[in-house]
């Protein structure tokens, strides 16, 4: 492998247009290289903007690296490109079942099996998905072969240190509706953190009723849109709720990878308080 990643190497810098690229990234991954992966994916990206093959092979990296978000970004671009990208609608089934959002995982899955009929793959992701039992949080994800590192411990002051809107939009309360951690704020720049959480308390006894009744099983997540944002609540642990408010221009696939991210940091955070 080391062999071929200089031949590509000197492939590529005899010839920066060349899409020899795609391969010499994704041999990067395979070897944990993540940033002269990415490097090479970027740099690649920059000569063919419009290549899916390019955007799919970011998106893996970024998915080994644990940014769903910006993975959730890059997959979505290649199927607007190539909308029946095979790698792409798996990535994406692979980051809504670490989410919990079967369906939509399994709709992936469905758009991808009927691109590439044959793909030996297909099989075990719906064997997976169906058996509905989440990625265990101590194993590294995996997207196509591509290992995740495992995500560094933030710092004990703050609940979602280090994640992206971690001063607003993020609010993680009790089962009574008391504030935990994180901060809310009305359009006009009003605290409204403890008034929303107080209206929130009882809501998962509630889904857990409503669930049960409609033979659902176990509910993950709600998400709602509205004309001016788009809601995500999520159950981090038991006794625990959290809410992730943005802006309507963020899909809602990837306001529940951020939920999955924020989820991870608020239950390291409760751990610790126990």
């Amino acid at each position: 492998m080391a062999d071929d990643v200089r031949s590509l190497s000197a492939e590529l810098a005899g010839d920066p247009q060349s899409l020899v690229f795609v391969r010499l990234g994704e041999l990067l991954r395979q070897r944990r290289q993540f940033d002269a992966a990415a490097r090479v994916a970027l740099h690649g990206l920059e000569r063919h903007p419009h290549l899916a093959d390019a955007h799919d092979l970011y998106a893996r990296i970024l998915a080994d690296q644990r940014d769903f978000e910006r993975a959730f970004d890059e997959w979505d671009m290649t199927l607007r490109i190539a909308p029946q990208h095979t790698g792409a609608l798996k990535g994406l089934a692979f980051l809504y079942f670490t989410v919990g959002d079967l369906a939509q995982a399994e709709r992936h899955l469905e758009a991808a099996r009927a691109a590439a009929p044959d793909d030996p793959s297909l099989e075990q992701a719906f064997l997976m998905i169906r058996g509905g039992a989440p990625p265990p949080a101590a194993r590294a994800a995996e997207v196509d072969g591509g290992a995740a590192e495992p995500v560094q411990a933030l710092p004990e002051a703050r609940v979602f240190a280090g994640l992206e809107g971690a001063n607003e939009g993020l609010l993680l309360l009790d089962s009574a509706g008391l504030v935990l951690g994180g901060a809310l704020r009305s359009p006009g720049g009003e605290d409204v953190a403890v008034a929303v959480a107080a209206y929130l308390a009882g809501v998962s006894q509630e889904a857990t009723r409503t669930a049960k009744l409609l033979g659902l099983g176990e509910w993950r997540g709600l998400a709602a849109e509205g004309p001016g944002g788009h809601i995500y609540l999520t159950l981090p642990a038991e006794d625990a709720m959290l809410l992730v408010v943005r802006e309507r221009a963020v899909p809602l696939g990837r306001l529940a990878m951020l939920a999955q991210r924020a989820g991870q940091a608020a239950r390291r955070w409760l751990e610790r308080q126990r």
